[in-house]
């Protein structure tokens, strides 16, 4: 599979899917709760079959991580409003579903030393282009509870809110719709 341009910060780094058996190279984000799931977690998530986790490394140390899982878009609320225009809008009218097929990165951490120079502008990129060049099943958009301090990250990274309803919450409810991605 041919890689888009944009991921060349990660080119000198080994990509693996982070197995149960096998030790976690160090990692520190700086955020406690992404640093615990990690070291702890991952591994257990992989073995109930709940979240799978990737990781970017060098020799010594894992330069990022992120975890995806099935998730889906309802095209409803709870109380049957519809969620967003902007995105139901996107899909041709016969194709229109209760619910949108998606995948959720449920956790995703950069070590300190790498953070704020494009390589996790890098690993969104690379998640785009897994599910869409390498994607053995139908997933039409990217899904994220974002910590309210990476909200414009994921923005500017292309996703929008879902919803108004959690503006003043923890975390936002975001998507981004995988049709619009095209790799370099």
């Amino acid at each position: 599979m041919r890689l888009p341009d944009a991921l060349a910060l990660l080119e000198p780094l080994e990509y693996r899917r982070i197995p149960v058996g096998v030790p976690l190279k160090p990692f520190d984000c700086g955020n406690a709760d992404l640093n615990d799931f990690f070291h702890k977690d991952a591994k257990d998530y992989a073995s109930q079959l709940l979240a799978v986790t990737y990781a970017f490394e060098t020799d010594d140390l894992t330069v990022a991580f992120f975890s995806v899982l099935n998730d889906a878009i309802y095209n409803k609320d709870s109380h049957g409003q519809r969620i967003t225009n902007k995105l139901t809008r996107r899909i041709p009218n016969p194709k229109r579903r209760p619910t949108f097929p998606s995948v959720k990165i449920g956790r995703f951490g950069i070590c300190k030393d790498y953070q704020r120079n494009g390589v996790g502008t890098a690993v969104i990129t690379f998640i785009k282009h897994l599910f869409t060049a390498s994607n053995i099943t139908g997933c039409r958009f990217v899904t994220v509870d974002a910590y309210a301090e990476v909200v414009e990250f994921y923005r500017k990274c292309g996703f929008h809110f879902l919803h108004d309803a959690d503006r003043r919450d923890d975390t936002r409810q975001m998507w981004f719709d995988l049709k619009t991605f095209s790799p370099d």
